[in-house]
C-alpha cells in the first residue's frame, strides 16, 4: 500500500492522553477494555470517548474479558479492535457487520516462516493487524517482530504493524512494509506515561517516510 499511513496511539487513560494525541496528529485513539496496566473500567470509558473529537477514530481494545458492552460500542461507531483469541463467530457477531480489527500475534522471539492464510481469511470484514507476541502476552511488549513476514500482505491488502514501534524505528517499517496503519502504545510513553514529545516524534517519523522523496 502507499500513501498516507495512518496512526493509532493506544492505551489512552484519561482526557488529558486523548488531548495529546490528537494535538500530535494521531488518527485513532485507542482504549483498551480488557485486563492491562492501561485498562479503562466502562465507567470511565464515556468520558475517554467523548474526548476524542469528529475525524479521529474512537477505538476499544478487547482481550476478551471486559466489563464493556462491545455490540453497544459498536452500534455507537466505535472501531472494536480483537486482540485475545475471540473466534471468527463471536467478532463478527459482536461487530454485526461493521469493519473492526482483528490482531494476529507473531512470536518476536523466533522467525516464525508464515501466517497462515487460512485463519486470517476466517475474518472477513476484519482490517488485519499484526503485533508481536511474547510470552503469550497480548500486545504491549515492547519487541518488535520481523516486518518481512507479512510485507507481501501488505501489498495485497490494507494491514495494521503493530509491536515494538518507536519513533526510531517506525519509519523503516513503513518503508519496509508501506502498512495502512502502524499502532503504538509503549512506544510513546515514558516510566508509564503518555509523553507529548515521543508522541510527536513518532508522528513526524512516519509523515517523513510517507514522502516519496525520502
Amino acid at each position: 500500500m502507499s500513501g498516507r499511513t495512518r496512526i493509532k496511539f493506544c492505551g489512552m487513560t484519561s482526557p488529558a492522553d486523548v488531548a495529546l494525541a490528537v494535538e500530535a496528529g494521531a488518527d485513532a485513539i485507542g482504549a483498551i477494555v480488557s485486563p492491562s496496566p492501561r485498562r479503562v473500567s466502562a465507567a470511565r470509558l464515556p468520558e475517554i470517548l467523548a474526548a476524542v473529537p469528529p475525524y479521529v477514530t474512537a477505538v476499544a481494545v478487547s482481550t476478551g474479558e471486559t466489563d464493556v458492552d462491545l455490540g453497544a460500542l459498536a452500534a455507537g461507531g466505535v472501531l472494536l479492535q480483537f486482540s485475545g483469541h475471540e473466534t471468527a463467530a463471536a467478532c463478527e457477531g459482536l461487530a454485526a457487520g461493521r469493519r473492526y480489527v482483528k490482531a494476529f500475534h507473531v512470536r518476536a522471539e523466533d522467525a516464525r516462516p508464515a501466517i497462515e492464510r487460512e485463519a486470517l481469511d476466517a475474518y472477513p470484514n476484519a482490517l488485519w493487524m499484526f503485533d508481536s507476541s511474547v510470552a503469550g502476552s497480548f500486545g504491549g511488549t515492547g519487541h518488535a517482530f520481523d516486518w518481512n513476514l507479512v510485507a507481501a500482505l501488505a501489498r495485497e491488502r490494507p494491514i495494521v504493524i503493530s509491536g515494538g514501534l518507536t519513533p526510531s524505528n517506525v519509519g523503516a517499517c513503513i518503508r519496509a512494509v508501506r502498512p495502512y496503519a502502524v499502532d503504538v502504545r509503549s512506544g510513546i510513553e515514558t516510566d508509564g506515561r503518555k509523553d507529548a514529545d515521543k508522541m510527536r516524534d513518532f508522528v513526524r517519523a512516519v509523515r517523513e517516510a510517507d514522502s516519496p522523496n525520502v
